[in-house]
C-alpha cells in the first residue's frame, strides 16, 4: 500500500507495534523444553490482547497462528506439541497480522540457549545485512538494487541467498505489490521503490541452499541442499531518506 494520510500512518504503526511486541515477548519465552506449540499458543495470545489476528490464517488457513521453524526447516514451520526446543537449536518465528484493516510482518532467527552448534555467525551475518539493507533503500531506488546488496553482502560472509523467497509489499492485505523484491540481482526487474509504499524487508541468508523445498505437510519449506537459514524482518514505508520502521518494537 501506499500511505497517504495520517489516519493510514496510524494504522500500520499499531500493526506493526502489535506484531513487533508479539514476535519480541515469543523470543523471549522461547526456552529449551516447551514445544512450539506452547509458543505458538503464547503468541495468539498476546495478538488477542492487541486485538490482531494471525494473518497466515487469515489469509492461507494455515495450522498456527505464527510461524515457527527449528533448525533445517528454513520457513512456514508448522507448531507442533511434538516438537520440543533443546539447547542449541536455531529457530525462526515469523509474525505477521492485521489490525483494524491494517497488515504488518516481521521475523527472527536465533539461536535457543548456548551456541552448542555454531549457528551465531549465521544469525549475526543476517541481523547485519538486514540492517544495511534498511539503511540502504529510498524512493526511486531499483529493487534489484537492493537484491544486489543483500546478495553480495552474503556471498562476501561465505554464504548464499535463497533465491525462491522474496520480500513484499503489505499494508491492505499481507502480501501485495512490488512482490517479487529478491534477496539477489534481478537484472530483469525494472522497477523502483515508490515514497510512501509499505513493504516487508527480510534476509533469506543460507549455509548451502540456494533455494527453499516444500515438505509433505504443504507448508514447511527447507533447502534443496540442506544446511541451515536464518531470516530477520522488519516492516517499513520508504521514505526519500531513512526509512520509518513500523516494527521496531522488536529490536532486531
Amino acid at each position: 500500500m501506499s500511505i497517504n494520510n495520517p489516519r493510514e500512518f496510524e494504522g500500520m504503526k499499531k500493526a506493526g507495534e502489535a506484531v513487533a511486541i508479539t514476535l519480541k515477548e515469543m523470543s523471549k519465552f522461547a526456552k529449551p523444553g516447551i514445544s512450539t506449540l506452547e509458543l505458538d499458543l503464547y503468541g495468539a495470545e498476546i495478538l488477542a490482547d492487541f486485538g490482531a489476528k494471525s494473518a497466515p490464517y487469515l489469509t492461507y488457513g494455515f495450522p498456527g497462528w505464527t510461524c515457527i521453524s527449528v533448525n533445517h526447516e528454513f520457513c512456514h514451520g508448522i507448531p507442533s506439541k511434538n516438537t520440543i526446543l533443546q539447547e542449541g537449536d536455531l529457530i525462526n518465528i515469523d509474525v505477521s497480522a492485521e489490525l483494524n484493516g491494517y497488515w504488518a510482518d516481521n521475523g527472527n532467527s536465533f539461536v535457543i540457549g548456548e551456541d552448542l552448534h555454531h549457528h551465531g555467525e549465521l544469525v549475526n551475518a543476517s541481523k547485519e545485512i538486514l540492517h544495511k539493507a534498511i539503511n540502504s533503500v529510498h524512493s526511486g531506488m531499483k529493487i534489484s538494487a537492493l537484491g544486489h546488496i543483500i546478495e553480495t553482502e552474503a556471498k562476501m560472509r561465505g554464504y548464499k541467498v535463497i533465491r525462491n523467497l522474496t520480500e513484499h509489499g503489505i499494508g491492505r492485505s499481507l502480501h501485495e505489490a512490488p512482490s517479487e523484491i529478491t534477496n539477489f540481482r534481478d537484472r530483469f526487474n525494472k522497477n523502483r521503490f515508490r515514497k510512501n509504499s509499505v513493504v516487508a524487508i527480510e534476509t533469506f541468508i543460507a549455509t548451502r541452499s540456494s533455494y527453499a523445498e516444500t515438505q509433505k505437510d504443504g507448508w514447511t519449506m527447507v533447502g534443496n541442499k540442506g544446511g541451515y537459514m536464518a531470516q530477520h524482518e522488519h516492516t517499513l514505508m520508504i521514505t526519500e531518506g531513512k526509512p520509518i520502521l513500523f516494527t521496531a518494537d522488536n529490536e532486531i
